[in-house]
């Protein structure tokens, strides 16, 4: 049973930074790309940031410059580094990966329970 659990979020000031990270456990054979999406109420869930396993990376427009994400594939973990947070950037923190594990005939993407990140103002 593959499980992805996210930790990291909390309540910030404005100009604040966060650290979310997210752990892939159980049986898996490979992991594919990985990323982080996010969800504000009454809006849909958007992708934030992508890693590939090329190495490239890739951010929405509204995070450039001030957030990172970075994967540690000996520990099957991925992150987001927030800086310079936004009450805009107050939503449920999502972690996706494109993951093979026994039983699937391919890649399946699974999804973490989400974390919470508020930004006050």
């Amino acid at each position: 049973q593959v499980q992805l659990v996210e930790s990291g979020g909390g309540l910030v000031q404005a100009g604040g930074s966060l650290r979310l990270s997210c752990a892939a456990s159980g049986s898996i054979f490979s992991i594919g790309a990985m990323g982080w999406y996010r969800q504000a109420p009454g809006k849909q869930r958007a992708s934030v940031a992508a890693s590939f396993t090329t190495g490239t990376t890739n951010y929405a427009d509204s995070v450039k410059g001030r957030f990172t994400i970075s994967r540690d594939n000996t520990k099957k973990t991925i992150y987001l580094q927030m800086n310079s947070l936004k009450p805009e950037d107050t939503a449920v923190y999502y972690c996706s990966g494109r993951i093979l594990a026994p039983g699937d005939t391919g890649y399946r993407n699974y999804w973490g329970q989400g974390t919470q990140v508020t930004v006050s103002s």
